[in-house]
């Protein structure tokens, strides 16, 4: 072993001193230094003896040393460095950074207030310090490195006033060491000493791990000589070393025993104004230690409060430019910025350090403020930029003071602002606006807050101002260069708070999103993560607001709207203070009390003092009570009478009326003496000093009183105020030089506000006080005892806040506060991005102010804030000039390229304004074939072949314009060039200005710029559209469909970009769910049709066309069953097929839906509607070809493709007949109607095959489904249990209406197919459905036959149908009408047994036709009827048979009264002027009536009554006739009652012909007329002749046929007194009246001879009388007796009255000798 190997003995300790102690002896001068030498030997020998001890030593400073033997050891090294000598230094100096590095000190190091005998280790510190005033630069590093590795040992404590030794030491470095590095070094240990005991704070041990500071980032604000890169590498090996010297100590410190204690247990104290106190007796070092952790922090929080008073140190008045002052302050400053920036999160929970913030660093950054040094307004920004990003939680209230007073009064000083200063602080808010959390709880507390300041606010009005620049004719102090900076700046910092408003908006709804997802059990994570403040993650302070109830957006809301009305309030109190007032109390914003009023006047901001004055000066009776009420709250006890009124006039200005002073002072005086009672006599002393106290302030400090008051003049005019005596001298004197000295004026006083907007914001929000500190003027920075009063004021403003609703901090996750933010910045956000994006060029500007446009559209976009994005969106359409392309830059591209940006980023919100998006790129695609040389879109449209002939001839499209530059003679080039509005649809809207070559080559040229936009990115939006979600596609179709509309419409250019895209979308949206796809159809759909519908034709056809493109490949999809959809996205073509006039499209959508069915047939479900729809409209069309081609299609349908028809649905083969029958109505053309006839038969047949393919029934529902025809009036429900029968329904009552069809032969074919339909295949339906059938079907049939011809008269007017040739037309012939009946008799009885029941209807038809005015019908229904009868036969039942002679009676007397009001037509008319009743046609035909002797009108109606009486005659002769018929084929299935009914239609018409017969005077008119009109006489004669003889032989036959009901029923009077009434009739007309009927009536001695009329109806009558004659004498002996003397008088007429034949007289005779002689003879 070497001789140096063997210094200092073999324990840990010895290895360390002895060589160093060696070298001191060989760098020592022995004789200079001979008690050092002496002393380092002595502990060389000393060390020899010592060996590290097995165990711990307790209680000792080195390890392996007894503590007795410490202090001797290190005695060598307390000598060497007061030597003075560096070479003696330097190896003691090392020495101890060894024993610190290796861990050999240890203990706690500090020095009790009072000790006089501090440690070993405290000198020990001590004395390194004092090394620094050797002042060599190799000590001064030794220095640091020994004290930063004592720092950093974790086997040493270095406490208390040892630790700000170190600090100081530090200090003095920096400030007083003439070698920069060394000052590098300082400031960098001295960082670095504070991240260790902040490391150490935060986790309460000595074991906290520390990383050497990274000198490039630290400090960098005031040291420039971190710009060598050399001094900063050595600065940064420096201080790695010195932390890497201490790695493993730890290890080694473990390894001691624990039972090791430290000395000095007291502790500096936690009292804040005398900084110490005692803590425990004794504590470990170890972390088990009950008092470490505690001491630990003390120490933590001593360094930081003495590093804020280290910066609160200010020149003297003696010498105010002290340069080592001012570096020690900025170190301090700089240290704290340090300590801020590495802040954790127990600093913002320890409700001690929080304290400390707020006590002395906010301190010292209100008093360091005053300060016009950068250096310092940077640091102090930049601290505050920590303060407000991780303390802001815990200081509300300071940062509502700190952040106008630091930055905003910077940022609104526009005119004259330092460039640097703002230029630091627009800095500062860029840093701020890129923490979104911070902007959003700076808007929550503070903008939604009513006693904060608007900071938010504020803020975007500052930047904007900035941004906008200096007003115009505004004098400023800045360069170009410099308001360009600012502009760029504040612009990046709005586009900053804009981006961050959207970054948190995304990442609350993307947690919110993700909490939808997460399971019960994380609700607990996911609230106590949105507790979080935005603090780097760490939790809000303990006092933090967070209930649910006040973070709702709409707590806020209402406390936002609350703030807004209340400085609604106080702007009108500072304009007219009591409607002020009245404003407040009346929204009950303030109570109504006096008192209330006063508190509001006394503790609100932002009231204008002078207002104040002048509403506690008012004499009205409320405003004297609130006066009264606001002195009596000050409290003047214990206060000098100058004091007091300085204290009371501090919160207002005594107004300038002398009387309101009066009113103030008096009760102020009254208060005061209250207060202060015996301070004065009475209240009058006390008023009448204040008077003199408020004159002597006016006069002393008012600059235009010349003569100022002396203290004599003051004293004098106040002698005998007080009850006549005097007051001291003494007292009034000192008043007068404190009133003198110091005016008396209001705490919110300030000089010369930068402008009366700044001015009224201060006052609003309370910070003039704060404003006149800090007024950014060398000349006003004073030393603090200058300042004491104004600091002092706003600390108590800052703890009075902190005491209100704004010192609870708000912590928000609804994203709702959002729209309140835009609310407020907006307006001036969209102005300053327009304008500099609209004035300027720079890059920078423009980029930042298109990037604010894009994020404030995605908020605003997201946020539904709809006028806001539509503004925003508007304006950067307009800011890419496509409009007018002529002027456009290269920020205008970049306004394009946003565009597409935002198109694509933010498409699922943008809702309407998707339309200025949608125009853009349509004007961009405009631009862009332009300069390819594209023809224009209108060259696609359908032209003329006139035109099409002509552009044959020419080139197909225009030459590139980019390629060659002349484009002079391009009319598209030329308009483009002239522009337009970006409102105006079309672009050249500037007809008649010229255009310039320069203009065509700048155009061209700005084309080129168009080609950074590939069209792929345009492109992608439409394509992208897929990625849309369900209510951002149907906006974005709506914008494209109005997008395109402008562009088809218009008038000189239209284009079908948008159109185009349409059907690209349409393609890329296809596969949507249907619910989707339908509302996004529906758009589409009203937009085909309004286009279709469009004036333009060559438009209306391109857009059928594309529609028809879009059908076929939505037919390329297969569809279920039961659905819809090809019946909603082909009704477009319904719409337009039926509301277009024009032929063309009408024909064009034909050919359309033609194709589509024919080529995918197969494919086409519930489309099939839509198809026979438009074939259904084109069948009425107008245009032949238009219904030829359509029933082309439908005839190719119906016979190759009618299975598929009804493949899915069965209803559209309801829609294919509707469609037939439509086309049975056509009038162009017979064949269509006649061929749509037979495929109805077709139809019918398939039908009946059960081609159908859904006949199942549906599940659970009623089987019985009623039917009925929409078109059917009355109203009867056809109603079967088989669905498929319905199918019959249209087709059927189709083919009935058109049985009405005015076309014969169309008439004639439908009631052949209908009646064959039915009897081919009614054997299918059921007897339910046959009455439908006949109700609905076949009876319309025959109501529709009736009543044709006929001729209406109503009041005598007449009016034949006759003579309308329609109804002429219309009218069903005889033919027709006859085999109508026969069909119908013949499918009754075909179907008797299913329509028994319907047999009283179609008796009903029959007896109608019988009962017809017209001959022909009737004869039709009497042989259907006939016929009926005769092929049923037995099968009628009695009831049956009852019910056919029923409609036969009611079918007789139905005409009766009709034929009666026609013959009373004739009562009014007049055949001749001789009202003579002429009984001879020989006289009447004397007297030569001509046809001029009748009216035109009366000959008309009585021409008439003629044909209807011949009508009538012949139709009751019918009837008589059938059941004459009927009776002798059926009559012994006729029943007795049945054979009443006979008999009472038979008396019926006798009667009624008897009647018409007695109207005498008719006949005589009706024979005139004949004889006039040369026709022949009605047969009343032969009808009542005609009746009386059937009805004669009716009861002969019933006698003959059936005796024993002749008998029963009593027949045989009846048949006497039928032939009685023939008798009489015979003898009237004979001349000879009966004896029974003559009366009284005296009998006639002659008569004479009967006229050749007479004698005719006489003839007529003969063979009636014969048979009848012929009846009484067939009587049996017996009946002829009992009834002989009713008729014997009309046999002895019958003798005596002329006859025109002997055939009467002959059977008279007979009777007489055959049946009244053997009466007379038996008598």
């Amino acid at each position: 072993m070497t001789s140096s190997q063997a210094l200092g003995g073999t324990s840990r300790a010895g290895h360390i001193l002895g060589p160093s102690l060696d070298k001191i002896i060989k760098n020592v001068a022995w004789r200079k230094h001979t008690q050092l030498v002496t002393a380092c030997k002595s502990v060389l020998d000393k060390l020899e003896t010592l060996k590290d001890s097995p165990d711990p030593i307790p209680d000792t400073p080195i390890v392996g040393i007894i503590p007795a033997d410490a202090e001797f050891v290190l005695q060598p090294l307390f000598l060497a460095v007061d030597s003075a000598s560096g070479k003696v230094i330097e190896p003691a100096l090392e020495c101890a950074f060894k024993l610190f590095s290796q861990g050999l000190i240890r203990g706690e190091i500090n020095r009790p207030e009072g000790d006089e005998n501090p440690s070993v280790l405290f000198r020990l510190i001590d004395s390194i310090g004092k090394c620094v005033a050797v002042g060599e630069d190799g000590i001064e590093l030794a220095v640091l490195r020994v004290l930063c590795t004592a720092v950093r040992s974790p086997c040493v404590l270095i406490r208390g006033d040892c630790l700000i030794q170190i600090v100081k030491t530090c200090y003095n470095v920096y400030v007083g060491s003439l070698n920069s590095t060394n000052q590098i070094c300082a400031k960098v240990v001295l960082a670095q000493i504070l991240m260790i005991v902040n490391a150490r704070v935060e986790e309460d041990s000595m074991d906290a791990k520390v990383r050497a500071v990274t000198v490039g980032g630290l400090l960098e604000v005031s040291d420039k000589n971190l710009n060598d890169w050399s001094l900063v590498q050595f600065v940064q090996n420096f201080i790695e070393d010195i932390v890497e010297s201490s790695q493993g100590v730890s290890d080694l410190r473990l390894s001691l025993s624990p039972s090791f204690e430290m000395r000095n247990g007291h502790v500096p104290g936690s009292t804040e104004e005398e900084g110490k106190g005692e803590f425990g007796d004794r504590a470990s070092v170890d972390r088990e230690g009950s008092n470490c952790g505690s001491k630990i922090r003390e120490d933590g929080f001593l360094l930081f409060k003495n590093l804020c008073k280290f910066s609160l140190k200010f020149p003297t008045q003696e010498n105010p430019e002290d340069q080592v002052l001012l570096r020690g302050k900025i170190l301090s400053l700089e240290l704290l910025k340090v300590a801020m920036d590495h802040a954790t999160s127990f600093w913002r929970t320890d409700e001690r350090f929080l304290s400390a913030i707020k006590q002395y660093l906010c301190l010292s950054l209100l008093k360091n403020s005053t300060l016009s040094v950068m250096t310092v307004f940077q640091l102090l920004c930049s601290i505050f930029m920590s303060l407000l990003s991780k303390f802001r939680s815990g200081l509300k209230a300071e940062i509502g003071i700190f952040f106008p007073m630091l930055v905003l009064r910077v940022l609104e000083n526009v005119l004259q602002p330092s460039f640097m200063q703002k230029m630091t602080v627009l800095n500062l808010l860029e840093r701020i606006s890129q923490d979104s959390q911070v902007i959003i709880d700076i808007f929550v507390n503070y903008d939604c807050d009513v006693d904060a300041p608007n900071i938010f606010e504020r803020t975007v009005n500052g930047l904007v101002k900035t941004a906008l620049g200096p007003p115009l004719g505004s004098t400023t102090t800045l360069t170009p260069a410099q308001d360009m900076a600012f502009r760029v700046e504040s612009v990046k910092c709005l586009a900053g708070i804009i981006r961050s408003m959207g970054a948190w908006m995304d990442q609350q709804l993307q947690a919110s999103d993700l909490s939808l997802l997460k399971s019960p059990e994380s609700d607990a994570s996911t609230e106590n993560h949105s507790m979080l403040n935005g603090e780097d993650g760490a939790a809000v302070d303990s006092e933090l607001e967070t209930s649910s109830e006040l973070s709702e957006a709409a707590t806020l809301e209402q406390r936002r709207a609350f703030k807004i009305e209340f400085q609604k309030g106080i702007s009108l109190f500072n304009r007219k203070p009591s409607k002020g007032i009245e404003f407040l109390i009346r929204a009950k914003m303030i109570g109504s009390s006096p008192e209330e009023v006063a508190s509001f006047l006394k503790n609100t901001t932002g009231l204008n003092e002078t207002m104040i004055g002048d509403y506690l000066g008012e004499r009205e009776e409320f405003p004297l009570k609130v006066m009264h009420a606001y002195v009596d709250s000050s409290n003047f006890e214990g206060k000098d009478f100058g004091e007091a009124i300085r204290f009371f006039l501090r919160g207002f200005r005594l107004p300038g009326e002398a009387q309101k002073i009066d009113r103030i002072m008096e009760k102020f005086a009254e208060r005061y003496c209250k207060c202060n009672p015996n301070s004065f006599t009475s209240a009058d002393t006390a008023y009448v000093l204040a008077y003199s106290v408020i004159m002597l302030n006016t006069d002393a400090h008012n600059s235009m009183v010349k003569d100022k008051m002396l203290k004599a003049d003051f004293i004098r005019n106040n002698r005998g105020i007080d009850d006549g005596k005097d007051l001291p001298e003494e007292y009034l004197g000192a008043l007068y030089d404190q009133i003198v000295k110091n005016e008396i004026k209001m705490s919110a006083d300030c000089s010369a506000p930068q402008s009366k907007q700044a001015n009224s914001f201060n006052k609003l929000l309370g910070l003039d006080g704060l404003f006149n500190l800090v007024n950014w003027k060398q000349t006003e920075e004073k030393p603090l005892s200058a300042n004491a009063v104004l600091i002092k004021h706003i600390q108590e403003q800052i703890k009075a806040k902190s005491g209100k609703s704004e010192s609870v901090y708000y912590a928000v996750t609804d994203t709702a506060i959002l729209r309140f933010m835009v609310e407020v910045c907006w307006a001036p956000m969209f102005a300053a991005f327009s304008v500099t994006l609209d004035q300027s060029d720079d890059k920078t500007a423009t980029f930042q102010s298109l990037q604010g446009f894009r994020h404030a559209v995605h908020v605003t976009a997201v946020m539904g804030m709809q006028t806001q994005r539509d503004a925003f969106v508007t304006s950067m359409a307009k800011f890419t000039f496509l409009h007018c392309a002529a002027d456009m830059k290269q920020k205008n591209v970049d306004a394009m390229k946003a565009i597409i940006s935002i198109a694509i980023e933010d498409g699922n919100f943008l809702q309407e304004a998707w339309e200025h998006i949608l125009t853009c790129l349509s004007r961009f695609e405009q631009l862009h074939l332009l300069g390819e040389g594209a023809p224009p879109d209108a060259s696609f449209f359908v032209v003329t072949q006139s035109e099409t002939e002509e552009r044959t001839h020419k080139p197909a499209s225009f030459p590139s314009l980019k390629k060659k530059g002349n484009a002079l003679q391009n009319p598209a080039v030329m308009a483009v060039v002239r522009g337009g509005s970006y409102d105006s649809t079309t672009l050249g809207i500037k007809a008649s200005a010229l255009v310039t070559p320069d203009q065509i080559n700048q155009f061209i040229s700005n084309l080129n710029l168009l080609d950074q936009i590939g069209n792929f990115e345009l492109n992608h939006i439409f394509a992208h559209s897929q990625r849309l979600n369900s209510e951002a596609i149907v906006a974005f179709v709506k914008a494209l469909c109005k997008v395109s509309m402008a562009e088809l419409q218009s008038p000189t250019d239209p284009r079908v970009f948008s159109l185009t895209k349409i059907v690209e979308i349409a393609h890329y949206n296809m596969n949507r769910i249907r619910l989707v796809w339908s509302r996004i159809w529906s758009v589409l759909s009203d937009f085909f049709v309004e286009v279709g519908l469009s004036e333009n034709l060559s438009v209306a056809i391109f857009v059928m066309d594309s529609l028809r493109q879009l059908a076929m490949k939505f037919l390329e999809r297969e569809e279920l069953a039961n659905y819809n959809f090809q019946n909603e996205f082909l009704r477009p073509f319904v719409i337009v097929m039926q509301k277009s006039n024009s032929a063309e499209i009408r024909e064009l959508i034909v050919r359309c839906v033609s194709q589509m069915v024919l080529s995918r047939v197969s494919n086409v479900k519930s489309g099939w509607k839509i198809v026979f729809t438009v074939f259904t409209t084109a069948a009425a069309d107008e245009r032949k070809n238009i219904v030829l081609l359509a029933f082309e299609t439908m005839e190719k349908i119906v016979r190759d493709y009618f299975p598929y028809i009804t493949e899915t649905e069965t209803t559209t083969f309801t829609d294919c007949v509707k469609c037939l029958i439509t086309f049975t109505n056509s009038r162009f053309n017979s064949d269509v109607s006649l061929n749509a006839i037979a495929f109805l038969r077709f139809c019918a047949v398939k039908l009946a095959d059960g081609r159908l393919i859904c006949y199942d029934k549906s599940e659970g529902g009623d089987s019985s489904i009623p039917i009925v025809d929409e078109d059917d009036s009355s109203g009867h429900p056809f109603t079967d249990e088989d669905d498929h029968v319905s199918f019959w329904v249209p087709l059927l009552t189709g083919l009935s209406k058109l049985t009405s069809d005015p076309r014969q032969t169309i008439r004639r074919s439908a009631l052949e197919v209908l009646f064959n339909i039915l009897k081919d295949h009614g054997h299918t339906f059921s007897q339910l459905f046959w009455v439908g059938v006949f109700k609905s079907v076949i009876l319309p049939i025959f109501s529709n036959s009736k009543g044709k011809g006929e001729t209406n008269i109503n009041d005598g007017r007449f009016s034949p149908d006759s003579k309308s040739p329609q109804r002429e037309e219309s009218a069903w012939s005889s033919e027709i009408l006859a085999e109508a009946a026969q069909y119908l008799v013949d499918l009754f009885v075909s179907f008797f047994d299913s329509m028994h029941s319907q047999l009283p209807s179609v008796v009903s038809v029959l007896t109608g036709f019988i009962s017809s005015p017209v001959q022909s019908p009737a004869s039709t229904g009497v042989a259907a009827l006939q016929r009926l009868a005769a092929d049923l036969g037995d099968r009628l039942s009695e009831e049956e048979w009852g019910d056919i002679f029923l409609h036969l009676k009611e079918a007789a007397a139905s005409t009766l009264p009709e034929i009666l009001r026609v013959l009373r037509t004739m009562d009014d008319i007049e055949v001749s002027d001789d009202s003579q009743t002429y009984t001879d046609m020989e006289l009447f035909s004397d007297h030569g009536i001509t046809n001029d002797d009748l009216e035109d009108d009366s000959l008309q109606i009585a021409s008439y009554v003629l044909s209807r009486v011949k009508c009538h005659i012949a139709v009751q002769l019918l009837i008589i006739q059938v059941i004459t018929d009927l009776y002798k084929a059926h009559h012994q299935s006729l029943s007795a009652a049945n054979i009443t009914v006979l008999l009472e239609i038979f008396a019926s018409v006798t009667s009624h012909a008897h009647e018409l017969n007695s109207e005498t005077t008719l006949q005589v008119k009706l024979r005139k007329v004949c004889s006039i009109l040369e026709i022949s006489d009605p047969p009343i004669v032969h009808f009542e002749n005609e009746s009386y003889q059937s009805y004669l032989n009716f009861l002969h036959s019933i006698l003959t046929d059936n005796p024993s009901l002749y008998e029963r029923m009593n027949i045989e009077p009846q048949l006497v007194a039928v032939c009685e009434q023939i008798l009489q009739k015979y003898l009237n007309c004979s001349g000879c009246q009966s004896k029974q009927t003559s009366g009284n009536q005296p009998v006639p001695h002659w008569r004479l001879p009967l006229g050749s009329t007479k004698k005719e109806e006489l003839a007529a009558r003969t063979p009636l009388t014969v048979l009848a004659l012929q009846e009484l004498s067939g009587l049996e002996r017996d009946s002829f007796r009992r009834y002989v003397s009713h008729f014997f008088p009309l046999l002895v007429d019958l003798v005596q009255s002329e006859h025109s034949s002997g055939e009467v007289q002959h059977v008279l005779s007979h009777i007489f000798q055959s049946c009244i002689g053997p009466i007379i003879m038996g008598l």
